[in-house]
């Protein structure tokens, strides 16, 4: 075993400088002398892997794992390694021939997009008024400041597809976070699917897979950058949204949303206790009760369920606690790590291990917040996630490329969803400890863009920065005087958390603009949609029972996931944040609509009666406008689409019970969560933003045709199917941009 924890370490480092390698050579059109020449390192490769005796394991939501044998791994290794080694003569022409042919007809060299998710043009203009966003200001007066139109509905998911592909929803197939299993009517993702391996060899009592699991990106179209690539123009990409599993195109790509953690969810974190309650349910995570023996405390983490071993539950990873009552303080060992935990302060990213078999594990990454020593312990973990120096499943394309950023700029957060929104909402963290999570999320990301950024001084760079969206969600209660959860929430409390955060996005774009000061980069400085308050919740499938449209079981005991439906009585249900599906025959397993014909009379009926919809308790228009979606979506996906897209007013949006398909007694809900902002309404009240260190010319600017404009700047042509159209934009004037 040390002879192959070394060899994996080489392997590791010769994969990392060939990659620096070739990132070099594909932005700059020249080699780095000091790295070498790309197939003598294929060749150190070669006998490296020669020598080697390894696994790879993959992981995914309900998938357990999957490893490959050595033999094979050795064997393709050195496959590999010979097609690389012959054909890469021929490749590097081909790419010289094709960024020359794109560069004669492009209009720029470079193009850099800012992704800042969420940012509210309402919050800019008032801050602009009160001077304090300096850099946007700048960036407005050399060039222009347009709101931007989003989809509908204007969910992150939804619109950063139609960014990326330049369609509407109905040809790139997303419509929400979740979408609706036809034949159990449960939710599930809609990006991405992950599945197990067809195959397994079965030695005793062990399971050994033949092969990967079964990863599949569910959005359709491609990526416009993919269209440059093909044409020879290199692409930096940096976590936007519904990327994830990766796809290889002439670039580098790490993904962000529905990159799930080790244990396969969206973000389960763990919550240690010695209170008697210890064992409560949390949403988001799982609170686990511990005793205190003395000064000491054993536990262990909880890691990815175990498919390797016959009646093997999850792995775990043990670790012991030793607290000191006068410090406040404790000693964390774990993992052959030994970690002082002060109170309130994070420690860094730690690696763990969870063994699954003899000879194989997986390894993650977590961090520890100590939150009391006494007189009751408590211990926060964040959502154990993805290694990515050892990925246990692709998050990047190519794969190497989050080993080098790791490498780079030292451990960083994978997991789609970072900011553990649930910690917060479930009162397990407070305002400053949610605040930090958001902070260092986009201090990583920061260091990843300016890397691309001082690497590809020809062709796209992109990057999304979470921290607008997650500090609006859970800090807008503070900016509107009428929210019901304004007030108790712990005593650390932020009310000028989004303030602050508007800031550093100023800070970030000036940073961005000193890299862009060649008159031949194109910045954009954009969001996806805006941003308002969330007040009240709407129990849809309440209101549908009420309106004759649903039926209950009888008995019915409020379960989750529409559990208690009577689908044999049920036309329409909701699911999810976006709106409401009808229960149409062959669509659905339980399906009672006869025909289309008869969808369409309902749909137009629950478009009227919803339209306009007010709560009579506030006395407030709760839904601006119903959409129906069979009109509002062209292509060849809308049939998959909620039937109707619920455009709520400012103030309201789906209630949190009628997102997870559990129903209540009433209609409308007070909000009281930390989650107090959104943007799960109408789309005409929350546009995004667009900046851009040039002039441009657009009537009603929208998310969708960004794409299209980059591919006019760099000479592509733009795909007949994309709906998006080009801006024009002014040619730069003068020399450099100040």
């Amino acid at each position: 075993m040390p002879r192959l924890k070394h060899v994996r370490a080489r392997l590791s480092y010769v994969r990392y400088i060939g990659y620096l390698v070739r990132f070099h050579r594909d932005s700059t059109g020249t080699m780095n002398a000091r790295y070498g020449n790309l197939p003598g390192l294929g060749v150190i490769a070669l006998v490296v892997m020669l020598c080697a005796t390894t696994a790879h394991a993959y992981i995914g939501p309900g998938a357990g794992f999957a490893v490959l044998s050595s033999f094979f791994v050795v064997f393709l290794a050195m496959f590999s390694a010979l097609i690389a080694l012959a054909t890469w003569p021929v490749r590097r022409v081909i790419r010289a021939i094709k960024g020359r042919r794109a560069l004669a007809k492009a209009r720029i060299k470079r193009c850099v997009i800012l992704g800042l998710d969420g940012m509210a043009p309402q919050l800019v203009d008032e801050y602009f008024a009160k001077g304090m966003l300096p850099n946007l200001a700048r960036l407005r007066d050399q060039g222009c400041y347009r709101k931007l139109g989003t989809t509908a509905p204007p969910l992150s998911p939804v619109a950063w597809s139609s960014f990326l592909t330049g369609t509407n929803p109905g040809k790139h197939n997303i419509f929400d976070f979740l979408t609706v299993d036809r034949r159990t009517y449960k939710p599930k993702l809609s990006s991405v699917h992950i599945g197990g391996p067809r195959r397994t060899l079965n030695l005793g009592r062990y399971r050994i897979p033949l092969g990967k699991p079964d990863i599949r990106l569910l959005r359709k179209r491609t990526p416009f950058w993919n269209l440059l690539g093909s044409h020879g123009i290199f692409s930096g990409v940096i976590r936007v949204p519904i990327t994830f599993p990766p796809e290889k195109f002439n670039g580098v790509v790490l993904s962000a949303m529905c990159v799930p953690d080790l244990r396969g969810s969206q973000g389960t974190f763990s919550f240690y206790t010695t209170h008697r309650n210890g064992d409560n349910e949390h949403t988001g995570g799982e609170q686990i009760r511990v005793t205190r023996k003395g000064r000491r405390i054993d536990s262990h983490l909880v890691g990815p369920d175990n498919g390797m071993v016959e009646g093997a539950e999850q792995a775990i990873c043990p670790f012991v606690i030793t607290l000191d009552d006068a410090a406040k303080t404790a000693v964390l060992e774990i993992d052959g790590q030994r970690v002082t935990l002060q109170k309130d302060e994070y420690t860094s990213w730690l690696t763990v291990n969870f063994r699954l078999a003899p000879g194989v594990k997986v390894s993650g990454i977590c961090q520890f917040l100590l939150r009391a020593v006494e007189p009751e312990f408590e211990l926060y973990v964040t959502p154990i996630q993805i290694d990515p120096e050892k990925p246990a499943m692709p998050i990047a394309s190519p794969t190497v490329y989050s080993v080098y950023l790791a490498k780079n700029q030292g451990t960083f957060a994978t997991l789609g969803l970072a900011e553990d929104t649930w910690g917060l909402n479930e009162r397990i963290l407070d305002d400053e400890a949610f605040e930090h999570q958001c902070i260092e999320a986009d201090a990583e990301r920061e260091s990843m863009f300016f890397d691309t950024l001082d690497k590809v001084k020809r062709g796209l760079c992109v990057a999304v920065f979470d921290g607008t969206d997650r500090i609006q969600h859970m800090y807008w209660r503070y900016i509107d005087p009428a929210h019901p959860a304004r007030e108790g929430f712990g005593q650390r409390r932020r009310q000028n958390a989004i303030e602050d955060h508007y800031k550093r996005c100023d800070e970030l774009v000036g940073k961005a603009m000193a890299k862009c000061r060649n008159r031949d980069t194109v910045l954009m400085v954009l969001s996806d949609h805006g941003f308002n308050s969330f007040r009240r919740g709407v129990d849809l499938n309440r209101w549908l029972i009420d309106e004759g449209y649903m039926v209950l079981k009888t008995g019915a005991t409020g379960a989750k996931h529409l559990e208690d439906v009577d689908w044999d009585r049920t036309r329409a249900f909701a699911l999810g944040l976006a709106g409401i599906y009808l229960n149409i025959k062959d669509r659905y397993a339980k399906g009672i609509i006869p025909s289309e014909k008869e969808a369409a009379v309902i749909r137009g009926e629950l478009v009227e009666k919803l339209t306009g919809m007010k709560d009579p308790e506030m006395g407030d228009v709760a839904v601006s406008t119903a959409y129906n979606a069979m009109i509002t979506y062209v292509g060849p996906y809308k049939k998959d689409a909620p039937d109707i897209i619920v455009g709520y007013n400012i103030g309201y949006r789906v209630s949190w019970e009628a997102a997870i398909g559990q129903i209540t007694n009433k209609v409308f809900h007070d909000n009281n969560k930390a989650w107090s902002g959104d943007h799960c309404i109408d789309p005409k009240l929350v546009p995004g933003v667009l900046f851009c260190n040039r002039k441009i010319t657009a009537d009603g600017p929208r998310l969708m045709d960004v794409g299209p404009t980059v591919l006019d700047l760099f000479g592509v042509d733009v795909p007949e199917y994309m709906d998006g159209r080009p801006f024009q934009v002014a040619d730069a004037e003068g020399g450099d941009c100040a």
